[in-house]
Order: C-alpha cells, then sequence, then structure tokens
C-alpha cells in the first residue's frame, strides 16, 4: 500500500518520522514477581477501599452483578473467588472487566477501574492469610447509591425509550430491525453525553439463569442512527450500544448534533436469550448542551475500522488472527478505541503507521459476555496526520478452551449472531484542520519531556517553548 504525503507532513518535515518502530505482537506474558506486599491485609483498612472504587458500582444490593461486596459479612465468603478473578490479567473474565494490556501502548485512560500490580498483590495476600476483617475503625465511610438514578451522564435532559420486545427463554439469538421512536425535539440541540441502558423485568436479586451474554441482559448490541424520515434526514449515526459498555462524553469543542423532528432508527439489533422469559427495552438518555452552544471542532464520528468479508475461522484452534486497515482521509484526535467481536474473540490491537513510524496504540482482551471502549485521557488521546494507517489485529480462540464458543469443531465466518463473527473497532474520533492539528500538538509537546510520543508521530516536529529542552 502505498500513502501519498500530505501538506502538513512536508510543512513539519519527513526526516523525523523514523522515531520509533514498535510492532504489534503476541501477548507477552509477565513472570516478574509480583509487588511484595508489607504488612498484614485486612478488610477494613486494604480491600474496603479497592472495593468501592472498582467493584461496588455493580456489587452492591439492587446492583446488576450476581453478589453484594459491601460489607465484610457479604465480601468474606468469595475471598478466594476474588482474589482468583482480580488476577487472572486483561482477559475474558477478569474482575473488574477492565481488558487493556498495560504492558503495551498507551496506559492513561477515562474511568479505569483497573487494580495496580500492588492491589491485585493486596488482594491476593488477604485471601490467603485469612481474610482477616481488622478494625472497623480503619473503614472508609460507605458509599451511597441513587438507585433512582442510576445514570452516569447525571440526570438526562432526554429519555427515549424503545418498544418492548419479549426474548423467550430458549431461543436462538436473534439479529435485525425494531420499529423506530420519535424524539420529539422542536428544535436542534447539540449533545454533551448519551447513555443507552437496558431495562427488563429480570429481579434484580435473582441473577440466575442461562450464563451467556451479559448474564441478566437480551439485548448484546444496537447499531443505531437519528433520523428525519420522509427524505428530510441525512441518518445521522450514535455510538453503538454494547452489553457492558458505558456513557459516551463528547469532546467539549465537538458536541454532537440531534436534529428537530427526527426518530431512533436501527436494522442492527442483536437480541440473546438469557435463559428466562424477558420483557425488555432500551433507554437513551441525552445530556444536552446551552442552547447557545457552537461547537468549534467537527462533531466526533465512529470509525467502524473492520472486515467482514475475509472472516474465516478454523475449527478447534486458538490464536488466529485477523487484519484490517484504513487511512485517514483527516487530521484525527483518536478519543477512543472499542473492539467488537463475537464469541471465539479473545484480543484486539490497535496500530498507527506513519512513513516508518510503527506504533501500538493499545491492545486489550475482549469478553463477549461484557463489551468495554476505552476512552483515552484528553492528555494522551492519540493525535494523527492526515495519511496516516490505522490497522487492527483481532486474535481469535475457535478451541475448547474458549468457554464463549458453543462448538468449536465449526468453521465460523461473518455474520450478525453470536455462532458467527464480526471484526469490528467502534471507536470514536474528531477531525482537525491543519492550524488545529498544529496547536494540539504544540500543547501535547509542552506537556511532556518524552523523545517519543506514543500516538503523536509528529509531535517532535513542533516547537517546544524557550527555555525547555529534550532532556530527562
Amino acid at each position: 500500500m502505498t500513502v501519498k504525503h500530505n501538506r502538513l507532513a512536508g510543512t513539519f518535515g519527513l526526516a523525523l518520522l523514523v522515531v520509533a518502530a514498535i510492532g504489534v505482537a503476541p501477548r507477552v506474558v509477565l513472570t516478574a514477581a509480583p509487588p511484595a506486599v508489607p504488612g498484614n491485609v485486612t478488610f477494613s483498612r486494604d480491600i474496603a477501599p479497592i472495593l468501592q472504587r472498582s467493584c461496588q458500582n455493580c456489587h452492591r444490593p439492587d446492583g446488576v452483578a450476581p453478589m453484594s461486596l459491601v460489607s465484610y459479612a457479604e465480601v468474606r465468603p468469595w475471598a478466594r473467588a476474588i482474589k482468583q478473578r482480580t488476577s487472572i490479567g486483561p482477559k475474558a473474565g477478569v474482575m473488574p472487566p477492565w481488558y487493556v494490556e498495560k504492558n503495551i501502548g498507551i496506559q492513561q485512560y477515562k474511568n479505569d477501574p483497573s487494580l495496580s500490580d500492588l492491589e491485585i498483590a493486596m488482594v491476593a495476600k488477604w485471601a490467603d492469610t485469612g481474610a482477616v476483617e481488622g478494625n472497623a475503625a480503619d473503614l472508609p465511610p460507605a458509599r451511597t447509591f441513587d438507585d433512582a438514578n442510576t445514570w452516569a451522564i447525571g440526570t438526562p435532559d432526554l429519555v427515549i425509550k424503545t418498544k418492548d420486545v419479549v426474548v423467550k427463554a430458549n431461543t436462538p439469538d436473534w439479529w435485525g430491525e425494531i420499529e423506530s421512536v420519535p424524539i420529539g425535539l422542536t428544535e436542534d440541540r447539540y449533545v454533551a453525553a448519551l447513555q443507552i441502558r437496558e431495562v427488563n423485568d429480570v429481579p434484580s436479586k435473582d441473577p440466575g439463569g442461562r450464563t451467556t451474554v451479559g448474564g441478566r441482559y437480551v439485548f448484546h448490541h444496537m447499531i443505531w442512527a437519528t433520523d428525519q424520515g420522509g427524505g428530510g434526514g441525512t441518518n445521522t449515526p450514535w455510538p453503538v450500544h454494547e452489553v457492558g459498555r458505558g456513557a459516551d462524553f463528547f469532546p467539549p469543542e465537538a458536541g454532537r448534533l440531534l436534529k428537530k423532528g427526527e426518530s431512533v432508527v436501527s436494522n442492527s439489533i442483536h437480541l440473546h436469550s438469557n435463559g428466562r422469559d424477558t420483557t425488555a427495552h432500551l433507554e437513551i438518555g441525552f445530556k444536552l448542551l446551552p442552547k447557545d452552544y457552537k461547537p468549534t471542532l467537527k462533531p466526533s464520528q465512529s470509525r467502524g475500522l473492520g472486515n467482514g468479508l475475509d472472516i474465516s475461522i478454523r475449527p478447534n484452534e486458538a490464536n488466529q488472527q485477523l487484519h484490517a486497515y484504513t487511512v485517514l482521509q483527516e487530521n484525527t484526535k483518536v478519543t477512543s478505541f472499542e473492539p467488537h467481536l463475537h464469541a471465539p474473540g479473545a484480543r484486539m490491537c490497535l496500530e498507527a503507521i506513519w512513513g516508518l513510524n510503527i506504533q501500538t496504540l493499545t491492545c486489550a482482551g475482549y469478553d463477549h459476555n461484557w463489551v468495554r471502549g476505552y476512552d483515552y485521557a484528553d492528555d494522551v488521546a492519540p493525535l494523527l496526520p492526515k495519511g496516516t494507517i490505522l490497522h487492527i489485529t483481532g486474535y481469535m480462540d475457535n478451541s475448547p478452551a474458549n468457554r464463549n464458543v458453543p462448538d468449536p469443531r465449526n468453521w465460523q465466518g461473518s455474520g450478525n449472531r453470536s455462532v458467527a463473527n464480526m471484526f469490528i473497532d467502534l471507536g470514536q474520533g474528531v477531525a482537525l484542520s491543519d492550524e488545529q492539528f498544529e496547536q494540539e500538538m504544540i500543547k501535547r509537546r509542552q506537556s511532556t519531556k518524552a523523545d517519543v510520543i506514543i500516538g503523536c508521530p509528529l509531535c517532535n516536529t513542533v516547537q517546544r517553548p524557550m527555555g525547555t529542552s529534550n532532556q530527562q
């Protein structure tokens, strides 16, 4: 593939593009000893703060997880299981469900609940030394939860509900179209954030049923848009809903436009039985910007980078790879990475190629039961010039070791149901003019002493302010 260098690259000089060659490789298994944990470890002093930060959003009374992890009495029976699930690394089944690999690429993300190596070692030592309670006076103040308002975006300004669907207990998963729902706006408004959540009739204290995609949920994903219909709309795409996925917060400079008279439309709903007869719908909550808001950047857009044509996954074989590429047509600030695979999916890596500079931005494990997206922290979000090649590599496990695969003896190709496959990066990004791109790079250059900035191949071509140097 040949990529023509654009005007911006010529402006800043191509000589500095040979910065780093960091290729995507199979996962490296770290064998270093876990950190030493000094002294005794107790629930009250050491473990409760970890659970409050990283577990109790789901593991609490009336939460979506199958057990509460709030009090010592609730946590103690699960001590060994907590040790096991927190220590298995960034792959399916890890708790909390956050799969970014910490030995490669960018490491700063928004809303990262993952445990540090020291915290994982503390949990293990606590479980191995009797899981003692300790002094109740060491307990941090209990968290409070407003279960009447579980929106991560705050109370929405607008909530749209899809029509109820009924998914029977043992039906095969289904993919198709749902009835459109009018939004009811009488004027155009820009959106600061949105969140989609499933509301169903599964009892919160009865999380049994089939161990399947999402456990208690029936919507695996919804790819959707808003449209004015009647020939007046442009079918505006919005971030996909996936089971386990969090809220979307758009960059303050790039609010997304929701138009008057639009409806929610989708011809890509994926429903998956959870082992019960379940009635469910989705609620889409919008947080709106002030009426006089004006964006300074183009709206953020999903990449939809993937390849549904060449998916061929051999039976009874792990560590298979899929590849897809795209060339950025505009300077882009990459704001998130979001792997979307199906049951054999084990891992995905995102790589940026610019000239001779090859950088792995993020590698993350994948769990078909609880899908995650990863929002880069603002000061590390990749800044990529037009002409950059984005490359994703998917790692597929179609072997008996993958519990998500119903029958690994089968070859699998592309399709919409869980027994077939998808291979997409649904991450977001915002387009930048040449001038905006240069200013963003100057800010990035000023914020670090690093000679190589992962995700910003041209940052070394912009000037630092007077009085600074490249020395560490």
